[in-house]
């Protein structure tokens, strides 16, 4: 399948990588004792301060396309995107699928997992309905598995309605979206779960903010390990423009998208210094174990000054990782 095909063709399947071998994190006399594993769908981070095991399921790009009478007046404005992921195949078996069953079917194994968490990372839906997001809330509150959400591009898109991407992100999602956030602030996010720091990012517009700037600085400079999670990969070169967070050829000549998908075109003159200092940050940054993103729909991996960057297959398709997080052997263990 193709997305073993990309595994195997960067013979990473089942291998093991020490951040010492890709980082100079460690110094003679505190050797780093840090580990990044991948099989298939499943992932694995060890370090020496995870405090105990505990998993992660990682989901994005669902593509929920669920309305109802609600959404009607909202019509002119969903018409290509309901109409997008209502039958797919799963990327495994190739059976029929659609994305409320492949989002089901998530939910459970995540429950048969014992998850410590549910990480929504954007376009769980095709656009903004109020349908939707009921739905999800409820499928939510009936596994009782703790999540967290953020936001991906399609998530507050009404496609053809007018306005810059930054104002009606931020319509739709204290219109609708803000349930899902349980009170957390919508573009930044963090969370501490047994030693390690989950950072979440919206950069659902391509672009990251001062603010979300700083608030990544300030998490980096805890000396946590940490994982960053949002919704469009970072810029690896070699990469397409939908690896478009930090891309340098990410502009308004470049964007091929914005009429089929009907939207502003992308800044003129590329991307603010702000995001190109975020790029720069993250694959700088010493006690960050990983990134994970989705948005292309296809999974890979790349690894940029030893942190590695996965990126999930379509939630619609069945997708998801599965990530396990572990404190490392004693130094004394031989491996």
């Amino acid at each position: 399948m193709k997305r073993r095909e990309v595994l195997k063709s960067i013979a990473l399947s089942g291998a093991t990588f020490s951040f010492a071998d890709f980082s100079k994190a460690s110094t003679p006399s505190a050797p780093a004792r840090s580990f990044f594993s991948i099989d298939d769908n499943n992932i694995r981070f060890s370090h020496s301060k995870i405090q105990k095991p505990f998993s992660v399921t990682f989901i994005a790009d669902t593509h929920l396309y669920l309305d109802d009478t609600r959404g009607l007046s909202y019509d002119v404005y969903s018409k290509r995107m309901s109409k997008a992921y209502n039958n797919t195949k799963h990327f495994k078996t190739g059976r029929d699928l659609n994305p409320n069953i492949a989002f089901e079917e998530i939910l459970k194994i995540a429950g048969e997992n014992k998850s410590s968490l549910v990480a929504l990372i954007g376009d769980i839906f095709s656009f903004p309905s109020e349908a939707a997001i009921g739905w999800v809330l409820e499928k939510l509150r009936y596994s009782a598995i703790p999540y967290v959400y953020t936001a991906g591009n399609h998530d507050w898109h009404y496609e053809g309605m007018e306005g810059p991407s930054a104002l009606l992100r931020d319509t739709w999602i204290n219109k609708r979206l803000l349930p899902l956030y349980q009170d957390r602030n919508p573009l930044m996010q963090k969370l501490d779960l047994y030693g390690v720091q989950i950072i979440i990012i919206d950069n659902s517009t391509y672009e990251i903010t001062d603010e979300q700037l700083d608030f990544f600085r300030n998490c980096i400079n805890s000396k946590k390990p940490s994982v960053l999670m949002l919704h469009i990969p970072l810029y690896v070169p070699g990469r397409s423009l939908g690896f478009g967070c930090g891309h340098p050829d990410w502009n308004a000549k470049n964007d091929k998208n914005y009429q089929l998908e009907q939207r502003q075109p992308w800044r003129e003159n590329g991307h603010t210094l702000t995001t190109m200092e975020f790029h720069k940050m993250v694959f700088n940054s010493k006690n960050l174990m990983g990134i994970l993103a989705g948005h292309i729909h296809n999974q890979s991996i790349d690894i940029v000054n030893g942190i590695p960057q996965i990126v999930a297959e379509a939630n619609a398709e069945g997708g998801f990782l599965q990530i396990d997080f572990m404190p490392t052997l004693p130094a004394s263990t031989t491996l």
